[in-house]
């Protein structure tokens, strides 16, 4: 699933390429594609595209008072639709320009979990107080060490999920948390509410630094990468030897995704069995 670096520099694509183009009409290519029904589409219409901005790992597409919350979900991809066909391939949604240009929300394979909320931003206090975007934590590209320290604090689980948890800090997903529990040599299963100031420390810095080079790489691209393309050092390299230390990468699986660690960088050489059995490592 594309995570904070990769939404962040799409974003920063489509309104260099797409900003200030009056939107002609929208049309909602699947019945699920759509899951809010007011404010409608179309109160959008005639009104340029001011931006398109980012939170966690939505898009937020702006044209005048209203805001197209899209989330990609893993498969989902919102792109230039120069065919503008009537049954285009994994068509979700299509927003059509005054000028005959057209961005198309497409999903691979067959789950269609991607969705699009039209959203007011001056409904409620703003769009973060509006549902999808209700009760994401700070950005975390954002957080300094004492905000960190806070989040751990309130969360007593593993720092894995807490990285991933929305809720705690928005814009992590699986790549990123393995990739900043390594950097920050610290166990994917501690528990973050035990964390200690040097490791508070560390896992700031790790996680400031991953989504700032993640964020590069994204930037010198003409579209988002596929998963298998970004840079890492332990996501997706089970059985790779580790770039800092040279042990064997390892892996945690689970049923819809993979922990990987380095034994000897983060666990003090303790293997992590498996996800049933293993207990937390300090």
């Amino acid at each position: 699933m594309p995570e904070l670096p990769e939404i962040q520099a799409h974003a920063e694509r489509l309104t260099e390429a797409y900003g200030g183009r009056e939107l002609s009409g929208f049309r909602a290519i699947t019945f699920t594609a759509l899951k809010t029904y007011t404010p409608p589409p179309d109160a959008a219409v005639g009104q340029p595209l001011i931006a398109v901005g980012r939170r966690g790992k939505y898009l937020l597409v702006g044209f005048g008072a209203t805001t197209f919350v899209i989330h990609l979900m893993q498969g989902g991809r919102l792109k230039p639709d120069e065919k503008q066909s009537a049954k285009p391939r994994g068509g979700l949604a299509r927003w059509m320009f005054a000028d005959g240009s057209a961005l198309l929300l497409t999903e691979a394979g067959t789950e269609r979990r991607a969705g699009i909320w039209v959203r007011d931003p001056a409904l409620d206090g703003g769009l973060d107080h509006q549902e999808p975007l209700l009760g994401l934590g700070p950005e975390a590209d954002k957080v300094d060490t004492a905000t960190m320290g806070a989040i751990c604090a309130a969360h007593s689980m593993r720092l894995h999920g807490m990285l991933r948890d929305q809720r705690a800090l928005a814009g992590v997903g699986r790549r990123l948390a393995n990739e900043i529990c390594h950097r920050a040599k610290l166990s994917p299963f501690a528990n973050a509410a035990k964390l200690d100031t040097e490791q508070i420390r560390r896992l700031t810095d790790a996680t400031q630094s991953c989504i700032a080079e993640s964020l590069t790489f994204e930037r010198g691209r003409d579209e988002m990468s596929s998963s298998k393309e970004r840079p890492g050092s332990v996501h997706h390299r089970t059985g790779e030897a580790c770039p800092v230390c040279g042990d064997v990468v390892r892996e945690v699986e689970y049923t819809r995704y993979t922990v990987n660690y380095c034994a000897t960088c983060q666990t003090a050489g303790k293997i992590l069995a498996d996800n049933t059995t293993s207990k937390f490592l300090k």
